[in-house]
């Protein structure tokens, strides 16, 4: 009997080990969702660790691993070559057009073929095509496309990312298309520690797939996009959007766009509004995907030797690609940084000719392994400018890049810290004064008509103008002296200086150069702290304080008010008549805990000036689009935060709207 009891006793304690482990799966299988698929992790790191940890345990005592069991994501044994892979099914790629009027003849064809048809419009996912298997509801194989009909077995690297389900609802055999992505968020995560930093999403997402040991491909957090549904035992679907929505209530991610549309112009209109927002996505796309929705009639339309007459992809002017590096100039900033700039062969890159692109400093261009004459990979996203990838082609007459040792302008012995080269020649490089004092004088800071940098060129050369306080001791017997400047010219500037000496506090952190201290910093700071002299002397610890304000800045903050040149330099300002409004505190809390991001023209106010007004009734600004703004604030010509707005399910107001709210 005692033995009996005993025996009871264990299997009742198995049982138990077996639920608990049921039970954690399901948990980390949900907070892995929030992280990766949602972006809203409901639990700490360490609280995940733990139960992770905890899965790891009971899956040693007992010698079982679930089916869809977290442990399986981690990779493998290194494996010593890739096995091919005949495709149960066989892969076509798409027939690709540049014109709306390929697009035209498209439908066209469609509209003779079937009667009454719609089309599915989605993103052209730029990845690594990859085919996934399942039987009896979990996951048995992934297969990289190959040339459609034989590829290689990628089951132990595509085990590794968590968007690709190891177990769903459907019971019977399933084959799948999907693209195996890098995000751009993974991408910056992953380039921050790595030896090598990746060029770009696709290579990363390519390189992971392809590498041999499943641990790296774990370690660059990629995801799957599914599209297609190449087999399904026991069901058939009618249409391509009956295929999508299987795929999402199935567990498979298919990226945030998907449409019906019946006419050519609507589908114009799609791929229009998706080419202005690209940029802001976090998957890299290179086109949109047009099929003919309805299913049963692509059989009788059929296929050439490469593609399904039924679909087709619209492609986007490329945005990557190859030209030669000629030179290298190095660049000096109004805080004295030297920063390298790409001198290229002419190259035309999304609709603009590129000659110049950034190099960052020297340890980038060693980590991107470029050289003097060598093909380098250029990109460039809407109006940032284009940036050097990394080395596309060296040649026996490539040359190394050499790091400079004194200023391109003033000649100054450059001083160096950590990656970054500084000139600290303060007053003496033109270079950099003529950069700090137009920054000065800009609209968002003192705001000063008349003063461009051609003329601040023109009073360094002959007026020995240095600092921000020489600005105001102009005298007009100066300047009527100056060529182009006759008396009135003289009169209204001396007028615009004095008129700018009464300024706002954010203004004026924004004019005074802070490294790194824009516009919304600057309003931040002025805001938590309302007056100069409790800012200048307050410490690191009350300045990381402030919100939105990271360590960096706040030491670049107290490191500036340190300096005995900017104490100076503010002294004299002051000396000279400039006088500080008081930044005052909220005057209401009407927008109190809403976040504001404005874009386009408002009919009646600047944007800085509603900023202003925002704050003022208790609201806050923010430059992106993100899952926490509240409201997009929205003019006339608004661009892509307008429309990243409308993809997160942002409310968009106007400015009626918002006058209303501070009534």
């Amino acid at each position: 009997m005692k033995v009996e009891k005993k025996g009871q006793n264990v299997e009742k304690t198995s049982q138990d080990k077996m639920a608990r482990m049921k039970q954690l799966v399901e948990e980390i299988l949900m907070h892995n969702r929030n992280y990766y698929e949602l972006d809203k992790p409901t639990i700490s790191d360490k609280e995940w660790d733990k139960l992770y940890d905890e899965l790891l345990s009971l899956e040693e005592e007992t010698g079982v691993v679930l089916p869809n069991s977290p442990s399986q994501r981690v990779g493998g044994n290194v494996l010593d070559k890739f096995v091919k892979k005949r495709h149960e099914v066989r892969l076509y790629s798409l027939n690709k057009v540049r014109t709306f009027e390929d697009l035209d003849g498209f439908f066209e064809d469609m509209e003779k073929a079937v009667k009454n048809p719609t089309f599915a419009v989605e993103y052209k996912f730029d990845g690594l095509t990859i085919v996934t298997e399942y039987v009896d509801g979990k996951f048995v194989s992934a297969t990289t496309r190959g040339n459609g009909e034989v590829g290689e077995d990628v089951t132990e690297q595509v085990r590794t990312i968590h968007s690709v389900p190891l177990e769903i609802p459907f019971k019977h055999h399933l084959i799948v298309q999907g693209e195996g992505m890098m995000t751009n968020k993974a991408l910056k995560r992953y380039n921050k520690t790595a030896a090598e930093p990746l060029k770009n999403a696709r290579n990363g997402v390519a390189g992971a797939i392809r590498n041999l040991d499943p641990k790296e491909t774990a370690r660059r957090k990629l995801d799957y996009f599914c599209y297609a549904i190449l087999l399904c035992d026991g069901k058939k679907f009618s249409s391509q959007e009956e295929m999508h929505n299987f795929l999402a209530e199935n567990g498979f991610k298919t990226g945030d766009f998907f449409e019906i549309v019946k006419t050519p112009k609507q589908a114009e209109d799609l791929i229009c509004k998706i080419d202005k927002i690209k940029n802001t996505l976090d998957v890299m796309i290179d086109g949109m995907v047009v099929k003919l929705n309805q299913v049963a009639p692509r059989e009788e339309i059929g296929y050439t030797n490469k593609f399904p007459k039924w679909a087709m992809a619209f492609k986007f002017e490329a945005e990557e690609v190859s030209t030669m590096l000629e030179d290298v100039v190095w660049q000096v900033g109004k805080s004295g940084k030297v920063t390298p700039i790409a001198v290229l062969e002419p190259v035309e890159l999304a609709g603009a000719t590129i000659k110049r692109a950034t190099l960052n400093n020297i340890e980038d261009i060693r980590k991107k392994n470029v050289f003097l004459k060598s093909r380098v990979f250029i990109r460039r996203s809407n109006e940032v400018i284009p940036e050097v990838l990394g080395l596309a082609e060296k040649f026996d007459f490539s040359k190394e890049i050499e790091e400079p040792k004194t200023c391109p302008c003033c000649r100054h012995k450059l001083v160096k810290r950590g990656p970054l080269l500084f000139c600290t020649n303060f007053f003496g490089c033109k270079e950099q004064v003529v950069a700090r004092l137009s920054s000065f004088v800009s609209r968002e800071a003192f705001n000063i008509e008349g003063l461009s940098e051609m003329t601040i060129n023109q009073f360094y050369d002959d007026l020995n103008v240095r600092h921000f306080s020489d600005l105001f001791k102009l005298e007009k017997k100066q300047l009527v002296g100056l060529e182009k400047f006759a008396d009135k010219k003289a009169q209204n500037l001396l007028d615009s200086l004095e008129k700018s000496k009464n300024i706002e506090f954010s203004r004026f952190i924004n004019a005074i150069g802070i490294n790194e201290v824009g516009v919304k910093t600057a309003r931040d700071l002025a805001k938590h702290f309302q007056t100069l002299e409790r800012l200048r002397k307050a410490t690191f610890e009350e300045v990381d304080e402030v919100a939105d304000i990271g360590e960096v800045i706040a030491h670049n903050v107290v490191d500036f008010f340190a300096d005995k040149n900017n104490q100076k330099e503010i002294d004299s300002l002051l000396e000279v008549g400039v006088k500080i409004k008081e930044e005052a505190a909220a005057k209401t809390s009407k927008l109190a805990g809403l976040t504001f991001v404005l874009t386009g023209t408002l009919p009646n106010y600047s944007r800085s000036d509603m900023s202003r007004l925002i704050e003022e009734n208790g609201g806050k600004t923010a430059s992106s689009v993100s899952k926490n703004t509240s409201y997009v604030l929205a003019g006339e010509e608004a661009g892509s935060k307008l429309q990243k707005a409308k993809e997160l399910g942002i409310k968009i107001i106007d400015e009626s709207e918002i006058l209303k709210m501070m009534k």
